[in-house]
């Protein structure tokens, strides 16, 4: 190892007396890059953000030494005074956020925020600061970046919301990046770009790199040396190659065999009359048109144009495609909370776009969403979470048969009061991410649908986690004759899961048929380009 940037030695961490991170040592070379992997709750990113003292009310106690003070000696960063930290934040440790619409400014413009910090630690006037922000947009590979510097982080994509959240990083060259689960809100394709672009930025500027993620093919593919963190502990660390190819611990094994496992049973009938059947599918928005003509007229965003698919029963039907393809809107559509052309049959009932009839097919079809913490109410207890559809699709069962139904979808989700005393009274929050979407499971399983549309279910998942709920999906299936229409951008998850796949981009279905068959030979180059990505990551 080269020179040492950042030493860390017997930090710990600890909320109102309760420890959190327990005593961990790391070091990080100059140029190097150290990946902090672990599930959420392991203590990785307190880690982080404890370095440069921004865990709020967080009791921190340790050494990080950080080289390159004044006379080159090394500086503790857990002890220097906050006027002297203030000067080292940004300016030679710099952060990248997880979700960049958070963390950027709503109400400034990306190139504003960005020329701030060149402003604050440049002392460079507001015009060269502007100019120097345009051209790190463009180092980060943002088109247009003059007129993207004006937008504001609604305006951009996702991908480009993160590009310009490691510019505002990347501002004033700093020699340690901290990147916090840089590429887990994006697309395969988007996620690869961001890996290219920080290996480039990091060997252009030749800065150390401490990414924390519980990704392993991102560490796999990116990272120099590896720590693995579990409940507050690192207990492995190593080369990338030595901890991957022979993991020592139990738990770095579990991480590394957490790959989703197809088992899936083939479909019977195909041919038997479908759950869901869309013939020349159409979405549309309206939207402005600019000049004179907008005044009169508004134009049309075709968001889904002409999709044709069937759903057989026990099927499961994926559609993959990055942010913007029209997946959800597809999604929502079929679920009758979209206005639509064309024809779209629930159990060879159609849609009445919104009429009293419609209230029988909801009953069929349910959805789990992406985030179980917030398509859950913190409000309402599971017992009135999971209960809820019986009252608008059974109004005629009583208390005890409603609670008699809840207990029973919870047992089938893994969710059982012999684990979880008083479990109807307990509430969201008492729950962890996997055991939140099961909830989020059981509420769409009380009225025995014949389709999940699930979209996203396992996104905002750690890996094990992530392979415990497809599991459960797989499970009922089988147990049920569900059906699912599965969204995600996850090949690996559509491999694992669909019979049939549909890809789509810019509204339209691009290449359709057996999982197998697209995903092993994908005709079109935007499919071979979406496996290709997940490939590589």
């Amino acid at each position: 190892m080269t020179q040492s940037l950042l030493d860390v030695k017997g930090l710990r961490v600890a909320f109102g007396g309760k420890e959190v991170v327990h005593g961990v040592d790391f070091q990080i070379a100059q140029g190097e890059k150290l990946a902090l992997v672990g599930e959420s709750g392991s203590g990785k990113t307190v880690t982080a953000l404890s370095l440069l003292r921004l865990a709020q009310n967080a009791d921190v106690t340790g050494v990080a030494s950080f080289a390159g003070g004044e006379g080159g000696g090394a500086r503790d960063l857990l002890a220097l005074p906050e006027s002297k930290l203030r000067g080292i934040r940004g300016k030679e440790i710099a952060m990248i956020f997880q979700e960049p619409m958070t963390a950027l400014n709503a109400l400034y413009p990306v190139g504003d925020q960005i020329a701030e910090v060149l402003e604050l630690h440049q002392a460079m006037s507001a015009r060269a600061a502007h100019e120097a922000a345009v051209q790190l947009l463009a180092d980060t590979g943002i088109p247009e970046p003059a007129r993207r510097a004006r937008a504001f982080p609604h305006q951009l994509s996702g991908g480009q919301r993160q590009r310009a959240m490691i510019a505002m990083a990347l501002a004033c060259r700093p020699r340690l990046l901290l990147a916090d689960e840089p590429t887990t809100a994006l697309d395969v394709t988007v996620r690869a770009q961001i890996l290219d672009l920080l290996t480039d930025l990091q060997h252009k500027y030749g800065m150390a790199v401490l990414l924390i993620t519980h990704d392993l093919n991102l560490v796999r593919r990116f990272a120099d040396r590896v720590a693995v963190m579990e409940n507050g502990y690192i207990v492995e660390h190593g080369l990338v190659s030595t901890v991957f190819d022979a993991p020592r611990h139990p738990y770095t094994r579990k991480l590394i065999d957490s790959r989703p496992e197809r088992d899936v049973a083939p479909v019977t009938d195909r041919q038997a009359e479908p759950v869901l059947a869309a013939k020349s599918l159409r979405v549309t928005y309206p939207v402005s048109r600019p000049g004179f003509a907008g005044w009169f007229r508004k134009g049309e965003f075709v968001a889904v144009q002409g999709a044709d698919f069937r759903i057989a029963p026990g099927e499961t039907l994926g559609v993959v495609g990055e942010s913007g393809s029209g997946k959800s809107t597809l999604a929502l559509a079929a679920l009758g909370l979209l206005k639509h052309q064309g024809e779209l049959d629930v159990a060879g009932r159609r849609w009445n776009n919104g009429g009293a009839s419609d209230r029988a097919l909801r009953r069929v079809m349910q959805v789990v969403f992406q985030d179980p913490f917030s398509s859950l109410s913190p409000r309402m207890t599971v017992e009135q979470i999971v209960g809820e559809g019986l009252t608008v699709h059974a109004p005629d069962l009583d208390t005890a048969a409603r609670r008699a139904r809840s207990l029973d979808v919870l047992a089938q989700v893994g969710l059982t009061e012999a684990q979880f005393p008083a479990l109807l009274d307990r509430y969201p929050h008492e729950f962890s991410g996997g055991q939140r979407q099961r909830l989020a499971v059981a509420r769409a399983l009380i009225v025995d649908p014949k389709l999940l549309v699930l979209d996203e279910p396992t996104s905002a998942l750690d890996v094990t986690i992530q392979k415990q709920v497809l599991g459960l999906l797989q499970r009922l299936q089988r147990e049920r004759g569900l059906s699912y229409l599965l969204i995600t951008h996850d090949v690996e998850v559509i491999r694992a899961m669909a019979h049939q796949v549909i890809v789509m981009k810019d509204g339209a279905i691009l290449e359709s048929g057996p999982v197998g068959q697209v995903l092993d030979a994908p005709g079109h180059p935007y499919t071979q380009k979406l496996v290709a990505a997940a490939m590589a990551d």
